[in-house]
């Protein structure tokens, strides 16, 4: 059984090593000096290894609009993160185990609002941002993706909060717990593996955003993602500092994958075996 596996094996390695070529390449390319760019591919690191440098990771943590964009980023992707989980925990548990007036028809608005394109709202939203004075903030930026995250996450938790063995909640009720008391002490040590999957998934999206963004954000309140839009822009030439700056952009949300992978597995494979 095991000979026959080792194609399968091989097959996968060798998948799995082209997905990393691009981000070796961008790695590589940003620990070469600038004047090598032009010159030579970065593959010829590997015969000259003594060429890479972290000058140009020195460079981009110098330049303010850089260091100045990943602090906007964590200002944007963490309470997006963290408002979406808990609004979207809330109501979740509220459409799954409380009964109120038209319930199934609300809920059924919720599930239409996945098919809702974000392009949509960009113009209608930015009108009503002027309005009230909130348009190139980061709060703005905030609202509109905990807005366009929460039809999804609600979704999701409802279904896996609505899989939870009712018994549960009897007994609980029974013992006079209210229902925010039984939403803390029951739903959500529980429902962690489903929270934690779709605390990841948000992070990735919002940290990664260019569009909403590029239409929300004033110049100081850029994320990463248009700063180097920006820098491409106006320096098409200088790929030493775009590709610095990129890896940087990308090795936060791959420590944070990797740090909660084990939860994301688990949310993912929650609820496929009764």
């Amino acid at each position: 059984m095991r000979l026959r596996r080792w194609p399968l094996h091989i097959t996968m390695a060798a998948v799995g090593l082209l997905w990393l070529v691009p981000t070796l390449g961008l790695l590589v390319t940003a620990l070469r000096p600038r004047g090598l760019f032009a010159t030579s591919g970065w593959w010829n690191v590997i015969t000259t290894p003594s060429q890479l440098t972290l000058e140009n990771f020195e460079r981009i943590l110098d330049t303010g609009s850089i260091t100045r964009s990943l602090v906007n980023t964590v200002l944007i992707s963490v309470p997006t993160t963290v408002g979406v989980v808990v609004v979207g925990a809330l109501a979740g548990y509220a459409f799954a185990w409380i009964d109120f007036r038209f319930r199934e028809a609300v809920f059924l608005g919720v599930v239409a609002l996945l098919v809702v394109p974000l392009q949509m709202a960009l113009v209608p939203v930015a009108k009503l941002y002027g309005t009230l004075g909130i348009f190139g903030s980061i709060f703005g930026v905030v609202l509109f993706h905990v807005a366009f995250g929460l039809p999804f996450a609600i979704f999701l938790l409802r279904n896996f909060f609505a899989g939870i063995p009712k018994d549960l909640l009897e007994a609980a009720r029974l013992d006079g717990a209210s229902e925010l008391r039984i939403f803390r002490r029951v739903m959500l040590p529980l429902g962690m593996p489903a929270i934690a999957s779709l605390a990841i998934f948000q992070f990735l999206w919002v940290w990664n955003d260019l569009l909403v963004a590029l239409v929300f954000a004033r110049t100081r309140n850029a994320p990463i993602t248009v700063a180097i839009q920006s820098q491409l822009r106006q320096f098409g030439g200088n790929i030493d500092i775009i590709s610095a700056a990129s890896f940087v952009s990308m090795v936060i949300p791959l420590i944070v994958f990797f740090a909660f992978q084990r939860h994301l597995a688990e949310g993912l494979l929650a609820g496929s075996v009764k």
